[in-house]
């Protein structure tokens, strides 16, 4: 009886767990307005189903890869490169949106009298950021 009791708490608190997490997530992806957004910056709005379509069936097979412990066996550098460049992806993505919606770039260039300058931040932040994340993987995390 025990035993039945303690499998209903689990299942109980990983599906409300998980309904949080979902929750949270599709929450993230409408307030920053992420799929509308990229659509408008790719000029691809015919193509934004594809967008929902490929968020959708990521975050479906990475929850039943890590729910079923799925692997995919690859060798070891092209297993980081590819986790590494869909990782970057993503969280670039979110990084830009977030940048966004709190309008960071353009008051920042206002205020500093930067507006001419403006590729060249986005490609200073990048470019530091890109070096930020190499030297932490290649040096730290060896």
């Amino acid at each position: 009886m025990i035993n039945a009791a303690l499998v209903a708490v689990i299942v109980f608190l990983a599906l409300a767990g998980g309904i949080v997490v979902g929750t949270s997530f599709v929450a993230l992806l409408v307030i920053f307005d992420l799929i509308p957004r990229l659509a408008q910056l790719s000029n691809a709005y015919h193509l934004s189903h594809w967008f929902e379509a490929a968020l959708i069936s990521g975050a479906l097979y990475f929850t039943v890869a890590d729910m079923f412990d799925i692997t995919i066996k690859l060798p070891f550098v092209a297993s980081n490169i590819i986790s590494g460049l869909f990782n970057g992806m993503f969280v670039g993505m979110l990084a830009a949106a977030l940048t966004e919606v709190m309008n960071v770039l353009p008051i920042l260039a206002k205020r500093l009298k930067l507006s001419q300058a403006m590729v060249a931040l986005m490609m200073a932040m990048v470019l530091g950021k890109v070096t930020g994340a190499l030297i932490d993987w290649l040096i730290f995390q060896w």
